[in-house]
């Protein structure tokens, strides 16, 4: 399941504009509304349903991204970006202008998204700006709260420029 939104806006669950637990330093983070993977023991269950959230638009997330300079990057997370792969690539393609680092938590794994950007080019671009996948469903029975920015070790740490430079999946052990 997707959402469409209208142009140049998006939909979102909401915005943390610091936060140190969604990626290392501080990070600016886009939670995006809707997902249709249900994990049991979600973090953001108030994010999985399709129909809540609130249309934002890009420019206005931008816009508060460029006025802190101690951010380290931005992270997007969920709900599921790519459930809105139109809306997350756009504002990735503007935050990459300014060589913004990227990273995106997603309950699909990289092969799933490897597939679906076959059938959606806004998939493959998206992945395209990411400089970390965390890829993965959480797995409630397997949650470790040792794991850093991420609850459960089927989860991995991918690192997307190094992956599309070697032509492999690369994985981190830690961020």
């Amino acid at each position: 399941m997707s959402i469409e939104s209208e142009p140049n806006t998006m939909r979102i669950f909401g915005l943390a504009k610091e936060s140190i637990v969604d990626g290392p330093g501080i990070r600016y983070v886009v939670f995006a509304q809707g997902c249709p993977h249900n994990c049991k023991g979600c973090h953001n269950e108030a994010a999985l349903d399709f129909s809540g959230g609130k249309d934002y638009e890009i420019e206005k997330i931008v816009s508060e991204i460029e006025k802190n300079p101690l951010l380290s990057g931005v992270t997007f997370s969920g709900g599921e970006p790519f459930s809105q792969p139109e809306a997350f690539l756009s504002l990735a393609a503007e935050l990459k202008e300014k060589n913004t680092h990227i990273i995106v938590y997603t309950g699909y794994t990289y092969e799933e998204l490897t597939e679906l950007s076959k059938e959606n080019e806004a998939v493959r671009k998206l992945l395209a700006h990411t400089d970390v996948l965390i890829d993965g469903r959480f797995v409630l029975e397997e949650r470790d709260l040792t794991l850093q920015f991420k609850g459960s070790p089927n989860q991995k740490y991918i690192d997307m420029n190094a992956t599309r430079a070697q032509g492999r999946v690369v994985v981190l052990e830690a961020l």
